[in-house]
């Protein structure tokens, strides 16, 4: 990985700022993915993500967490938040940011517990494939302390399937519709190509249950994404 995203974030805080991240999937063409709104404050957010750092309880550990936009605002709250994310650069800009507690780290690595864990900006995208979610989800349950709460958001992107008369193109014998490969360019460079789920809420709620985990909804976005909250039965 050469951390392209990591590299954009650090130029954004560096005052370097002269392009945007270019993202694409095996699906969907070519889409600037604006460095400004990877620092977001929180009246800038999404009411998802609003609504999810609301719900944050206890000890949060924010998965994921890019530049720390999540994490600076929970510790304004006098919330302790553990802030982890895979990408050298992100960790770097979220410490000269002020989150207090931040660590290069793979979710998978993980092993203190917590009240709140948090995924957000498609939190299931991690889990890669559907053949993934379960080991995932049994790895966060385990991270929750006694009466904890996961909250993560995702999207069911059927609509991206559909022609303009309503009708769906999708191929039943490929994969899951939600599971595609994910390209980011910066600056001319091209990132390793990943894989990335977006995951239905019937699907996620289904592969909870299969694991011992109640999932429930608790808000629709504006454009088929949802949060929801997951606990132990």
């Amino acid at each position: 990985m050469k951390d392209l995203f990591g590299k954009a974030l650090q130029d954004f805080n560096n005052n370097n700022y002269t392009e945007d991240l270019i993202t694409s999937t095996n699906i969907s063409g070519e889409d600037e993915l604006p460095l400004p709104y990877l620092f977001r404050s929180y009246s800038e957010m999404p009411k998802l993500e609003q609504k999810a750092l609301k719900l944050s309880t206890g000890n949060v550990l924010d998965i994921g967490c890019g530049s720390g936009s999540h994490s600076l605002h929970l510790q304004d709250q006098s919330i302790y938040v553990k802030a982890i994310d895979i990408s050298e650069g992100a960790v770097a800009v979220a410490k000269k940011r002020g989150v207090l507690h931040v660590t290069q780290k793979d979710l998978l690595e993980e092993t203190e517990l917590f009240d709140t864990v948090l995924l957000l900006m498609n939190g299931t995208g991690i889990f890669q494939e559907v053949s993934q979610v379960s080991k995932y989800l049994n790895h966060l349950k385990s991270l929750l302390n006694p009466g904890g709460q996961i909250l993560m958001d995702s999207s069911d992107i059927q609509y991206m399937y559909e022609d303009e008369d309503g009708g769906l193109w999708i191929d039943t014998n490929a994969n899951y519709y939600g599971e595609l490969d994910y390209f980011l360019s910066y600056k001319g460079e091209k990132e390793e190509p990943m894989k990335w789920l977006y995951l239905d809420f019937e699907r996620l709620q289904l592969a909870c249950e299969g694991v011992g985990l109640e999932c429930e909804k608790v808000l629709d976005g504006e454009h088929f994404d949802y949060l929801a909250r997951i606990t132990e039965k």
